[in-house]
């Protein structure tokens, strides 16, 4: 599953994996501008896919605060 966003000028996608083992990995995607595009994949490892995405976003909303904090 899929999802996306946009947050403080940025564009956030989040996808839940599911791995063979029956989890689903949290991955993200942070992008501002074209060719201006951060990847984080398998934040963390969840049960349930919503909380895989659900935690992605959270994860990307704290990263883009931070991102604007220290500009």
């Amino acid at each position: 599953m899929n999802a996306s966003i946009r947050y403080k000028g940025y564009d956030v996608a989040t996808a839940a994996q599911r791995q063979p083992n029956g989890l689903y990995a949290a991955n993200l995607t942070i992008g501002q501008k074209p060719g201006h595009v951060h990847s984080f994949d398998a934040l963390d490892y969840f049960f349930d896919e919503e909380l895989a995405l659900a935690y992605a976003f959270r994860w990307a909303r704290m990263w883009i605060d931070e991102q604007r904090r220290c500009a």
